[in-house]
């Protein structure tokens, strides 16, 4: 099954109450592995490229392509996110290459900037079918601004959604980006408070440092997008850091880099395992 909308593979697990799991692109070896571990569970997948890792590439076509091509290729549907955009420009070029959606973060603005930033963004890229998520107030941990206990308030999350119209919607409740450890502690009740509150999904940023059973647990609870970067990189890292210390003469970069791209396609067979993520045959008809 190739490629497919954002939207259809949220949509489903949202009916389903079921989880999406959400992984970040660094580079080309990653886009396989993020594929080949949905295609071992037999599930949907996201696969997400940030506006970091456009500033890696220096350009966002040339990682959005290969993302692109690889999940066209992929035997499960794959959608391709463009994640953390902060400016317009990169929102329209995301939507010209043909990503499914965008999560547009004006979270650092005043809340009245942030609303009509958010719903200008949602408006165009609605014109052009794709899906937005947005941030309301910042996530834990993001350029190491705001507290691990920074909270969503379910109203202001409701009026928020109203205001701007946006599809998904990327709610504070205890976890933090870029955790290294797994001991974040989720509020439980608030992530259900919330899901009763809003009519959108709900997508949880710095998952990496969610213990396994709360990543379930918050599924439970209502969380739709699961968003993991920072645990993936760890595992590539750590295979490749074991391969080089036993065997330090090797110069062959393939020797190395597809040992680690396949640890990570086991660790994401795992985490959708974790997610109860949407079966392939939920999803409707492919773009």
């Amino acid at each position: 099954m190739p490629l497919v909308p954002t939207a259809d593979i949220l949509g489903a697990a949202a009916r389903a109450g079921l989880g999406v799991g959400a992984f970040n692109v660094v580079q080309l070896e990653h886009a396989h592995a993020l594929v080949a571990g949905a295609e071992r569970a037999g599930t949907a997948v996201v696969l997400q490229i940030s506006e970091n890792c456009v500033r890696y590439h220096g350009a966002l076509a040339p990682i959005a392509a290969a993302t692109l091509a690889a999940a066209r290729d992929a035997d499960v549907p794959v959608a391709v996110h463009l994640d953390h955009v902060e400016t317009p420009a990169l929102v329209d070029e995301g939507v010209r290459l043909g990503v499914g959606s965008v999560m547009f973060d004006a979270s650092t603005l005043p809340y009245a900037d942030n609303v009509a930033a958010t719903r200008e963004t949602t408006r165009r890229c609605h014109d052009a079918g794709v899906l937005v998520e947005a941030e309301l107030g910042e996530i834990g941990g993001k350029d190491g601004v705001h507290a691990p206990h920074a909270r969503t308030d379910p109203a202001a999350a409701a009026e928020f959604v109203a205001a701007t119209g946006v599809d998904a919607l990327a709610v504070a409740v205890g976890s933090s980006h870029a955790m290294a450890t797994r001991d974040a502690a989720l509020d439980l009740d608030l992530i259900a408070a919330i899901h009763a509150a809003v009519p959108v999904p709900l997508v949880l940023h710095g998952s990496s440092g969610v213990p396994d059973h709360d990543l379930t647990a918050a599924v439970r609870a209502g969380m739709t997008k699961v968003n993991i970067a920072t645990r993936l990189n760890a595992v590539f890292t750590d295979r490749v850091r074991d391969l080089l210390a036993a065997h330090p003469s090797i110069v062959d970069t393939r020797k190395y880099l597809g040992p680690a791209r396949d640890a990570v396609a086991t660790e994401v067979d795992r985490l959708l395992g974790l997610l109860h993520a949407v079966p392939a045959d939920l999803i409707g008809t492919p773009a």
